[in-house]
């Protein structure tokens, strides 16, 4: 109860802001004239070559035909997304200045940290959110596990070592989660990035992890790594004989991991630019050319709009509040 009140009550203090700013950068956008009018930058808070890199750029590319002006990609990693989210938070809010992210910079860090440089609900609103990809659960081919029943077991009789991309991230606290709420002995090894835990996994020092599928995807072409799960809500096409967790009796919304692309502007951004924006950017994702070229990303196409996003955004927040508690997960 506590907890909601808190959210609802940072929504409210956000709004009433949001008002003030709007009308600030309303009158802004007024004195440069009718939007866009000159080059837009896309601030990604990842670091170029990965999957989030190619569809906000796959993404930027369509835009600028549709806005008849360059869309130019600004990556900006470092800090769980900290870097690329401060900068667009503190940006000018005239539309030419949009972030793309992900929920643990917006979300999760909110619990991770005692203090940002930034507010989420303060100081940013959404557009939409872009894409999200499941997440693939491996384990070394040479291990005797098929399925998350013997993942279990495994774990019940000799602990499990348990990958994942940087503590806090999403792996690091389903890997705590499983291992409290199983009452199984699990040890989270984190490392600095997907690329060398995976190399662990494959190479026996590690027992299981999760990733995204294109990462995981060379080793298991290879038969270095066997997949045992997906994450999502539903199989991905392209590992249709691998069940959900949820299939495999981990049901719960703390396994319902996805990875999820967020459009961001900062707050006072006028109502007339965002309204552009998502117009533009559903367009773009309903696009069969768009999505088709997220799918060997082991991506898929979302576009809902800025209410949508809004509305799970506040569904997620007390459960990744719950897990950040449960994992003791802190990084400052």
């Amino acid at each position: 109860m506590q907890t909601k009140l808190l959210a609802a009550c940072a929504f409210v203090l956000g709004a009433i802001t949001a008002t003030g700013a709007s009308a600030a950068g309303a009158a802004n956008a007024a004195a440069d004239g009718p939007y866009p009018n000159r080059p837009i930058t896309f601030v990604l808070s990842a670091s170029a070559g990965g999957a989030s890199d190619s569809v906000t750029r796959i993404l930027a590319e369509d835009l600028s035909t549709r806005l008849g002006q360059p869309v130019v990609v600004e990556n900006k990693p470092g800090g769980g997304g900290i870097i690329g989210t401060t900068a667009v938070a503190k940006a000018r809010p005239d539309g030419y200045t949009i972030l793309f992210t992900f929920p643990q910079a917006v979300l999760n860090n909110r619990f991770l940290y005692s203090k940002l440089p930034y507010d989420p609900v303060r100081d940013l609103t959404f557009i939409t959110e872009v894409s999200g990809g499941d997440m693939v659960m491996t384990v070394p081919a040479a291990l005797p596990i098929t399925n998350i029943t013997e993942l279990l077991a495994y774990g019940g009789r000799h602990g499990l070592t348990f990958g994942n991309w940087g503590p806090g991230s999403y792996a690091h606290l389903i890997a705590t989660y499983l291992g409290k709420s199983k009452k199984i002995g699990v040890t989270p090894i984190s490392y600095k990035g997907e690329s060398p835990m995976l190399q662990d996994v494959a190479g026996g020092n590690v027992n299981v992890a999760v990733s995204t599928l294109i990462a995981a995807q060379p080793y298991l072409q290879n038969g270095r790594l066997r997949a045992i799960a997906v994450t999502g809500g539903k199989r991905l096409p392209s590992l249709a004989s691998v069940p959900t967790l949820a299939e495999q009796g981990l049901s719960e919304p703390e396994y319902d991991m996805t990875g999820l692309l967020l459009m961001m502007a900062p707050t006072g951004t006028p109502a007339p630019i965002l309204e552009r924006l998502e117009k533009e950017v559903r367009a773009a994702i309903d696009n069969p050319k768009f999505r088709a070229r997220l799918q060997p990303l082991g991506l898929y196409a979302i576009g809902k709009g800025a209410a949508a996003a809004r509305k799970h955004y506040d569904e997620m927040y007390p459960v990744q509040e719950r897990l950040v508690k449960i994992s003791g997960a802190r990084l400052d």
